[in-house]
């Protein structure tokens, strides 16, 4: 492992082992390759990352398969009290771990640092709810009675997205594993770099075959999606991948759990509390991340009362607080987009924006920094105004740091437009009424909502989306039940 650095890498802190982990243990790829994985900081190459091919995946799969009994049969005390050692080793390493996010995917390290906390949170969390998961009990006479029971499924596997990449691995090992499941995860195409360094960490804290990291491409997507052994499959991801793996897993009747994505609304009433709200339409779009979250509130509805100098308050506040630089560095608040085919995504949505009539008011094009970063995957924070719900994009996700914002008067209308489109995955609504917030709360068809803030998620409630945002839900209770099968059983003692 090198041990030489500077300002815009983290090359200390790669794992020594970038193969395919299974069966407790890293591998080479059989059917497989190694491919050059490119940090958007510098635009330069970290380091070449085994790809599990179809053949890998199986191994992986079938490795999992042979650790499901005796995991299953494991102690849920024993499995409760591995994920809070996990979370604990997570906690030992999160400097390092931070960096590797940082200087992999862009993001500013001072946000990593606050996902690998809320990774080690979730670790915990679903340690401590798991002995909630019980069955029930009912009497029919003296001597006949029923009970059920919570079973796991067998193997489970899991595709997580790049913009919260040891985050979106560590917490979502956590529900199914204290299950009883085994699992096969595949980390992220553009961001597999943690993902290694975790099993590195946590990988010898568990039973061979039991916890199982692939990076990989549509090959190993399609097998998990596709091989009988696998019982469940989820994903964090587009639409378009969410309906291949929904075909693809139809003939095993796989069961499924999608987040995938939004184009959130956030709706300010004429009575909303101006600096509230202010912070709130800031802080919704996710600059630091460069606007690449699910849940950002990337369409502004402000009433046209307070429409020009909200956008105006907006606007100077973005100015001073976002501006890209080093994600390495401490003090950056904004980072930079994943690769380069993101920063063409974003820059084909500014031209068709301005093509179709909408008022570019801030960024809207690359900013200029020192080398070694002008050769990274930067972009200004972009606002449009005059947007119409029309407008391509008021209606798909960009998944950058685009920013649409749009007036409304007649409140009926207003609710015809926020409700559009075929994403419902969050919403933010700005009243000082708490009548209008409850009546509002109903009218937005989105499964997570905020009134008077944004963008902030809590530990043990439920998130999913509507519409095509998803199904099932998870970071819950509710998400632990649905890692398990009920089994219902009858007792006769006469």
């Amino acid at each position: 492992m090198a041990e030489s650095t500077n300002e815009f890498e983290a090359r200390q802190y790669l794992p020594e082992n970038l193969g395919l982990y299974f069966n407790g243990a890293f591998h080479e790829p059989k059917d497989g390759e190694y491919k050059e994985i490119i940090s958007p900081v510098t635009g330069k190459a970290i380091a070449k990352v085994a790809f599990a091919g179809p053949e890998d995946t199986v191994a992986a799969l079938e490795t999992a398969e042979k650790a499901f009994e005796s995991w299953r049969d494991t102690s849920t005390l024993e499995r409760c009290n591995l994920l809070r050692k996990a979370a604990q080793v997570v906690r030992d390493h999160a400097e390092e771990l931070a960096m590797l996010d940082a200087w992999n995917i862009g993001s500013p390290v001072a946000i990593m640092r606050q996902e690998i906390e809320y990774c080690a949170m979730n670790l915990d969390l679903f340690a401590g709810l798991m002995p909630a998961v019980t069955g029930e009990t009912q009497r029919l006479t003296e001597d006949m009675f029923h009970y059920t029971l919570r079973e796991p499924l067998g193997v489970v596997a899991r595709i997580v997205a790049y913009n919260h990449p040891l985050l979106m691995v560590g917490a979502k090992l956590a529900p199914p594993l204290v299950a009883g499941n085994t699992i096969v995860m595949k980390a992220a195409e553009q961001a597999p770099l943690s993902a290694l360094r975790l099993m590195e960490l946590i990988g010898p804290l568990f039973p061979p075959g039991v916890v199982n990291v692939l990076a990989g491409g549509k090959e190993c997507g399609q097998t998990l999606s596709s091989h009988p052994l696998v019982k469940k499959i989820t994903l964090v991801g587009s639409v378009p991948i969410g309906r291949a793996i929904s075909r693809a897993a139809a003939d095993t009747l796989k069961l499924t759990i999608y987040e995938l994505g939004g184009k959130n609304a956030l709706v300010a009433y004429p009575d909303a509390e101006k600096s509230k709200l202010v912070d709130g339409i800031v802080k919704g779009m996710n600059w630091a991340w460069c606007g690449q979250s699910c849940s950002s509130t990337s369409r502004v509805f402000l009433h046209e009362s307070i429409h020009d100098d909200v956008l105006k308050l907006v606007v100077d506040k973005i100015t001073e607080e976002h501006q890209p630089g080093n994600p390495l560095d401490p003090k950056t608040t904004m980072g930079a987009l994943v690769d380069q085919r993101a920063v063409e995504r974003v820059k084909k949505y500014i031209d068709i924006a301005k093509g179709e009539g909408a008022k570019l008011v801030l960024g809207g094009h690359a900013p200029e920094l020192p080398d070694p970063l002008s050769g990274g995957c930067f972009m200004t924070p972009t606002v449009f105004s005059d947007v119409q719900q029309s407008m391509r994009i008021a209606q798909e996700e960009v998944f950058g740091p685009i920013m649409s914002v749009l007036k409304w008067t007649d409140e009926e209308e207003l609710w015809k437009q926020v409700n559009s489109v075929e994403y419902g995955l969050t919403g933010s609504i700005y009243t000082s009424n708490t009548t209008t917030a409850q009546k509002a709360v109903k009218k937005m068809e989105a499964g997570y909502v905020w009134v008077n803030t944004s963008s902030t998620h809590f530990l043990g409630i439920p998130f999913g989306g509507y519409k095509q945002s998803g199904m099932g839900r998870e970071h819950s209770l509710h998400e632990l039940y649905d890692w398990t099968q009920t089994k219902a059983v009858h007792m006769n003692l006469g």
